[in-house]
């Protein structure tokens, strides 16, 4: 008996609250591990403004988890990832749709390999229920930018100051079956890589026409998400996230210099560059859906379905989903965190995900892995010439504006020597990042 005993206090016991991609990410590493997991999901007993399934790891916006070349900052964070043993990496491999050098996956077989994953290892317990209060035993937050009210409530009450909070604008979707494949044309930009991409190519007057209607657009009035308990927040987007109309509102040719900008996209019968191109992007490996990349939007539906129909070759556009928009939170993390990402005044309890600040699928993924192994394995902070040592850093490093930061280069120290090609100058910082954590778990792991 007293055997026993003993055994079942050695037993290493921790409570992940979210089944989104960072808690499933956890779960799974700490499971591989000898933890006993329990898992808490609160889909379906309550849902959130933005999911429509009750799958765990639920994608609800691009479908995209962006480029896999090591020459980009989103291909290098997947190559360390790789390198630290990620668990939902190959996963998403695994459900990739065709999207060029970009890694994207039909997000509903992915939600089902991650879902299966979860609820088929043995020292995992899925719990679908609300977890309303914060426990006093070893726990990681990881409820992700859609944290309930209660939770966030218990969450304000612990670090004893205010939660910042914003918009997040999701794109729509079409069918396939509704793109008049007369006017667009598949094409990868400068021809790398497969044809993914469909694109709805605009003539200026086409474009000027609507960047008028964008900016005309009803805008959709977000009191559902308001509450008293947020009335005096201030709310802010993302940059990468930030909705076409407003950056129509901006300039007249903001859209056509970014998200619509039509270099190397040449129109196959004539070889000329069009004035603006809206790309269209996969949804599933059978092709039956595509999302409207950059297109997220906060307009009303009927404003939407009017605008996209005036996109040349989406006429007479079947809209599968209509873009949306939902409440996204995060902590001001370098004042409430350690270095292991607890709690400094409850350490016991770790945060990870997009709560912390990090920005982006993959992202996400890599806070959930980070804060699984400094519990499991004591992990120190990772070099400084990784993206994923230098998002750590982000996470702990006090600053007068702590926003959320996605993986890019400029987080990275310059090279010794000067490199004047952009390309080869970020190849290089690439090769370094790898070689570097290579011996870091080399030494560490």
């Amino acid at each position: 008996m007293k055997e026993t005993q003993k055994m079942n206090a050695n037993i290493k016991k921790i409570t992940i609250i979210g089944g989104g991609l960072a808690g499933t990410e956890a779960a799974l590493q700490l499971a591989d591990k000898g933890w006993d997991v329990n898992l808490y999901e609160m889909r379906p007993v309550a849902k959130t403004p933005a999911h429509n399934t009750d799958k765990l790891a639920e994608i609800v916006c691009s479908n995209s988890l962006k480029s896999m070349l090591i020459s980009t900052a989103s291909g290098l964070l997947k190559e360390e990832m790789r390198l630290l043993g990620c668990k939902l990496l190959p996963i998403a491999e695994s459900c990739s749709v065709p999207a060029g050098n970009a890694l994207a996956v039909d997000r509903d077989k992915f939600a089902d390999a991650v879902t299966s994953a979860i609820e088929s290892h043995p020292s995992i317990n899925l719990i679908r229920e609300e977890v309303k209060s914060l426990p006093s035993s070893k726990c990681i937050l990881a409820t992700g930018p859609l944290s309930s009210d209660s939770i966030t409530e218990s969450l304000m009450s612990l670090i004893g100051e205010n939660q910042l909070y914003f918009f997040d604008a999701i794109a729509p979707i079409v069918s396939a079956e509704s793109i008049n494949m007369d006017t667009c044309y598949s094409k990868s930009r400068y021809d790398k890589g497969e044809s993914d991409y469909i694109n709805c190519p605009f003539t200026k007057e086409q474009y000027e026409n609507f960047v008028d209607a964008l900016r005309e657009s009803e805008k959709y009035q977000s009191k559902e998400f308001e509450n008293d308990f947020f009335e005096n927040i201030d709310f802010r987007y993302y940059e990468s996230c930030i909705p076409i109309e407003e950056l129509a509102r901006r300039n007249i040719d903001t859209l056509r210099y970014g998200v619509m900008r039509p270099v190397g996209l040449n129109l196959p019968d004539t070889d000329k560059r069009p004035y603006a191109v809206i790309q269209l992007r996969a949804e599933n490996n059978d092709k039956t859906a595509y999302n409207l990349v950059g297109c997220q939007t906060m307009m009303k539906q009927k404003s939407q379905k009017e605008v996209i129909r005036m996109i040349p070759g989406l006429e007479n556009a079947v809209i599968v989903r209509y873009g949306s928009i939902h409440r996204n939170s995060y902590i001001n993390s370098p004042e409430l965190i350690n270095t292991d990402f607890s709690f400094k005044n409850s350490p016991n309890l770790y945060i990870a995900g997009q709560l912390a600040g990090v920005e982006g699928y993959i992202e996400s993924i890599l806070s959930g892995m980070l804060t699984a192994f400094t519990i499991s394995d004591k992990l120190t902070i990772l070099p400084e010439t990784t993206i994923s040592g230098k998002l750590w850093k982000h996470l702990i490093t006090e600053s007068k504006n702590y926003q959320p930061m996605n993986a890019n280069f400029g987080l990275l120290p310059a090279l010794p020597e000067r490199i004047r090609d952009k390309k080869l100058k970020k190849t290089k910082m690439a090769e370094r990042a790898i070689d570097d954590l290579k011996i870091f778990l080399e030494r560490t792991l």
